[in-house]
C-alpha cells in the first residue's frame, strides 16, 4: 500500500477515535450543556475525514473480502445515552434519498451518532490488527454507504438545534434586554 494511504488509515483511525471519546463523554449525560456543541464538532470533524475517504481512489482489500475483526462492539449503551439526553429533539424529519426522491421518512439523532461510531469503530479493529487496507476499505465503503450521510444529517439537525437554541428569544426577554441597555 501507497505512504500516503497508509499516513491516510493512520490519521482516520485517530479521527475515529476522537470521535468516539467525544460521543461517549456526550452519552455518559455528564456534561448536557455542552452535548450539542460537543457533538457539532466532533460530527464535523469527522466529516473532513470521511470526505478524504470519498476523494480518493476507491481502496480494494488484495483478497476481495473483509476479515473478520471479531463481533462488533456493543452500542446500544451508547445509542440509549444520546436518546435519553435527546429526549424531546431525538425525532427529525428526513428524505430517503434527496437526490433521487422526495419521499420522507424519520431520523433519530441518537440513531445516526451511534451509527457513525459503530462504523468508525469497526474499522478501528482493523487497523488496531494490523489490517490497514481492511481498515481503509471498511471505512471509505461505510463513509459512502451509510455513515456520511447519517453524519451529514446529524450534523444538519445539531446545527439546527443549536440555532433554534442561540436564536428564539422570548420577545418579552428581547424587549427587558433592549430596555436595559438603552437605559443603565
Amino acid at each position: 500500500m501507497p505512504d500516503e494511504l497508509t499516513i491516510l488509515a493512520h490519521e482516520t483511525g485517530a479521527e475515529a477515535r476522537s470521535y468516539l471519546v467525544a460521543v461517549r463523554e456526550v452519552a455518559s449525560g455528564s456534561e448536557p450543556e455542552s452535548a450539542i456543541p460537543l457533538l457539532l464538532l466532533a460530527i464535523s470533524q469527522v466529516l473532513v475525514t470521511g470526505a478524504r475517504l470519498g476523494a480518493i481512489t476507491d481502496v480494494v482489500p488484495e483478497d476481495r473480502f473483509e476479515a473478520d475483526p471479531g463481533p462488533d462492539d456493543d452500542i446500544d449503551p451508547l445509542r440509549q445515552g444520546l436518546a435519553n439526553l435527546f429526549e424531546g429533539i431525538d425525532e427529525y424529519a428526513d428524505l430517503v434519498d434527496p437526490v433521487t426522491s422526495l419521499e420522507m421518512t424519520k431520523g433519530a439523532l441518537s440513531n445516526d451518532i451511534a451509527d457513525v461510531a459503530a462504523a468508525l469503530s469497526h474499522g478501528l479493529r482493523h487497523l488496531q490488527e494490523g489490517r490497514t487496507v481492511e481498515a481503509l476499505w471498511w471505512w471509505q465503503f461505510s463513509y459512502l454507504s451509510s455513515w456520511g450521510e447519517r453524519a451529514a444529517s446529524a450534523l444538519r439537525v445539531l446545527q439546527t438545534v443549536l440555532a433554534h437554541l442561540r436564536l428564539d428569544a422570548d420577545d418579552e426577554v428581547v424587549s427587558d434586554a433592549e430596555f436595559d441597555a438603552l437605559h443603565p
